[in-house]
């Protein structure tokens, strides 16, 4: 009875597929879009780089479907592309690396060992041939020495003599102590030289060898004790002179969870170790330095930060917590990241931030006494960020010194927008280098030192272009013209520009420009597939809306040829907050693009939203979800839906959402906070209670469920589940360990206790985050796709 049952429900919903698919009027099915995309689609080339000599560009592609990409190569003579053999790429200097001050020597590691390349006669000569791994080759002292490391130990080799010399001796664990001797033990010892001779003697010769050995042996690098902690970043300075490292003390009763596996090769159930939840315990950092001449150490004293003790404003929300006048206030815990070593003086930076992600600090350090100095402060009462900046971990940013030697170059949101400054560090006077309402990333100094080059979305949100700019900043020159994404990266000479260019309905391409303004960019591949470029893929259109509150929304519109008036409309919600959608390149999220083709098709008005907390558009519209996820960033959603209704003849009660991740998260918080405006919505590897997400992301815009239980409170989706009124579709890959399978099962029960019934939960065994699947995939969208259909049509 109970395989007669199973075998009703399994036709049942074999047969709902069968018929959404005889529904489904796209020339387009939803099988062909979600099979694997190298197949489908085509396979973009990526990983670009340029031979030393500027003649040839590598790239990793996969124009002839094979099992894995393959570097390929375009020859600037001959204008032809070619498969590179194995034996050739054994051969091929290594693409990444690093150069002397001229440029004229590069080094390199392949296979683990050190080689050294003479750029202009391409001949390479191999430097070490250990089992050891090497690694962080670098030219130092007036680039007559390579420095590296190995084992966790610092060494320099002369590439003319071959001479390597250690310069650091790190040693895990703590120096062994001898014990102190007891005092009976101490006056038998004593009272047996005094009687013998003998061992008089004896301990004289002892002490004679001794001293003669420690006269006679070479000069050996101070022991340095790292404990149980890690090692990281060791880096000598421009004259050799110090060295410094950091050590990482990882967070104590941190519990880390655990994924599940139940589709195994061994046939039983396995567990994974996984991330742990925010508000658990951190990791530290601290900062050493080695100095080689004295053969001392010093540790940089963090109490030299300017604002340590300075407290957030959420606190005022908890004034139980807040200290009491006279109250001694605890400063608060830093990370130092660095240094940034000046190319030719014993001159260096750090970046310090806050563990509660509410400061940078750019500080000047002195190696010799470990003195920090101010030069930069940004405060943040939402949490540092930005392009170029980072604050999603432990990383300095985009930073660098100048020309002239004494002034370091870096981000910041001080004018709402990532911008480049400058800041003399002796003067400690700050330059605005770039200005307006646009963003600045991956930006880089020419090699004559006279220009900035960088990436900038200037003329619209959403296109980026390739600009260069004196290095002291003045007039932006646009190098790029294609509208739509252009990612760049420049040949040795700069000269020309590999440019991988994409539009919101054609995939990335390569493409070769000359360094000059209103260049024609020339077009070098075409990787996408026949059957593929049958379909008459749309250009969204590029609109913006006016929220309640007044901002400027923009977001992609996709729309019927004609549309039916009172037609049905989805909302689609990308995922991971900050990130953008609503450009004009081709999106990352492809699959639901080609998903949208299908739903206009199919007669949908399609919105497609860049909400509070998406990339692209400066400090307040990255911050905008701050301690209140599920507030501005739904409301944008709510207002989209009144667009559709208002302007674009949608129906009010015709409404569904949909979006996984951040997406799936909003999806939830709109059915269950606005179901008069979405009549369905479908929630995919969606966050459902904050506090058991990670806390690298978390903490930034929520702080910790501990500190700040309120912002919790009202931004968890699991809170609010008694609000659910619309036909609500979960999908979940069981082997999440992102958004864990434990976020969804809770929900689960959450509904399962409040008596709803419009709700169905879609499992699968073998997906982690992102699925990869194609079978999972098209379960997934068909499932989509039979809710909108029987929902909103």
């Amino acid at each position: 009875m109970r395989h007669f049952i199973l075998s009703i429900f399994i036709l049942f919903t074999f047969s709902g597929f069968c018929q959404v698919s005889q529904l489904n009027k796209s020339s387009l099915s939803i099988e062909t879009i979600m099979q694997d995309p190298a197949k489908w689609i085509g396979t973009s080339p990526d990983d670009i780089s340029w031979s030393e000599d500027g003649a040839k560009i590598y790239f990793q592609w996969n124009p002839e479907q094979d099992t894995l990409e393959s570097l390929f190569a375009y020859d600037l003579a001959t204008k032809e592309i070619e498969k590179v053999s194995l034996d050739e790429k054994k051969t091929l200097p290594g693409r990444r690396g690093n150069y002397n001050s001229d440029k004229t020597k590069k080094v390199y590691t392949r296979n683990g060992n050190l080689f050294l390349l003479d750029c202009k006669s391409g001949k390479e000569k191999q430097l070490t041939a250990w089992l050891e791994r090497v690694s962080s080759p670098e030219f130092v002292l007036d680039d007559s020495k390579i420095a590296f490391t190995k084992d966790n130990n610092l060494f320099t080799i002369d590439p003319e003599t071959g001479l390597i010399t250690q310069l650091t001796n790190f040693v895990s664990g703590n120096e062994k102590k001898e014990q102190p001797s007891s005092e009976q033990a101490k006056w038998l010892e004593q009272q047996q030289k005094e009687l013998f001779v003998v061992l008089q003697e004896r301990e004289a010769k002892s002490k004679a060898r001794e001293n003669r050995e420690e006269a006679e042996k070479a000069a050996e690098p101070l022991k340095i004790y790292t404990g149980s902690k890690f090692l990281s970043d060791v880096s000598l300075s421009p004259t050799g002179n110090y060295i410094s490292y950091s050590l990482y003390e990882r967070a104590s009763n941190a519990k880390a969870t655990s994924v599940t596996h139940h589709v195994t090769e061994s046939g039983y159930t396995e567990e994974k170790n996984a991330r742990s939840k925010v508000g658990s315990p951190q990791a530290s950092v601290e900062m050493g330095i080695f100095d080689v001449k004295n053969n001392k150490l010093i540790t940089i004293d963090k109490t030299q930060i300017p604002g340590l003790k300075d407290l957030p404003e959420y606190l005022s929300d908890y004034p139980e917590r807040m200290p009491k006048e006279g109250e001694e206030v605890e400063d608060r815990e830093v990370n130092l990241m660095g240094p940034v070593w000046n190319e030719t003086e014993d001159m260096a930076v750090v970046v310090a931030l806050s563990h509660d992600n509410k400061d940078r600090w750019i500080m000047l350090l002195d190696p010799a006494t470990g003195d920090l100095e101010l030069l930069d402060r940004q405060r943040d009462e939402a949490w540092i960020g930005g392009p170029g900046i980072g604050g999603w971990g432990m990383s300095t940013g985009d930073i660098g010194w100048m020309p002239d030697g004494e002034s370091v170059w870096f981000h910041s949101e001080e004018s709402g927008y990532s911008h480049l400054y400058a800041v003399n560090c002796k003067t400690k006077k700050k330059t605005t280098l770039t200005e307006g309402e646009f963003e600045v990333s991956e930006a880089s100094i020419s090699n004559d030192k006279k220009s900035f080059y960088f990436i900038a979305n200037k003329l619209h949100p959403g296109v980026t272009h390739f600009y260069k700019m004196p290095v002291w900043g003045g007039k932006l020159t646009q190098i790029t013209s294609l509208e739509g994404g252009n990612e760049v990266t420049l040949s040795p000479d700069e000269k020309y520009l590999a440019i991988r260019h994409s539009e919101a309905n054609k995939p990335w391409e390569l493409y070769l420009q000359e360094n000059k303004a209103g260049a024609e960019a020339e077009q070098l591949t075409n990787s996408t597939t026949d059957a593929f470029n049958k379909y008459n893929w749309r250009i969204p259109e590029f609109i913006t809306f006016n929220a309640a509150d007044g901002a400027e929304v923009h977001a992609r519109l996709y729309r019927p040829e004609s549309p039916e008036q009172n037609g049905p409309a989805v909302i689609f919600v990308h995922g991971a907050g900050y990130l953008q959608n609503a450009h004009k390149w081709w999106s990352s999220y492809f699959r639901e693009y080609q998903f949208h083709n299908i739903l206009v098709d199919n007669g949908y008005t399609v919105l497609d939203i860049d909400y509070r907390g998406s990339a692209g558009y400066g400090r307040d519209w990255r911050t905008g979800i701050y301690r209140w996820m599920g507030g501005l960033d739904l409301s944008d959603q709510v207002d989209g839906a009144k667009l559709l209704t208002d302007k674009y003849n949608v129906s009010p009660e015709r409404i569904g959402i949909y979006g996984g991740s951040y997406g799936g998260f909003i999806t939830l918080m709109a059915l269950f906070n606005e179901p008069e405006t979405f009549t369905a919505g479908a929630a995919l590897r969606s966050v459902t209670d904050w506090a058991h997400y990670n806390h690298g992301y978390t903490a930034n815009i929520l702080n910790t469920p501990v500190q700040d239980s309120i912002a919790y409170a009202k931004s968890s989706p699991i809170n609010f589940a008694e609000g659910l009124q619309g036909n609500l579709l979960m999908c979940h890959g069981m082997v999440d360990d992102n958004v864990q399978f434990q976020d969804i099962v809770r929900l689960t029960q959450r509904l399962i206790e409040l008596g709803k019934e419009n709700w169905e939960l879609a499992v699968y065994p073998v997906e982690a985050h992102g699925f990869v699947e194609p079978s999972s995939w098209t379960d997934e969208y068909k499932r989509i796709f039979k809710l909108f259909e029987e929902n909103l049509k």
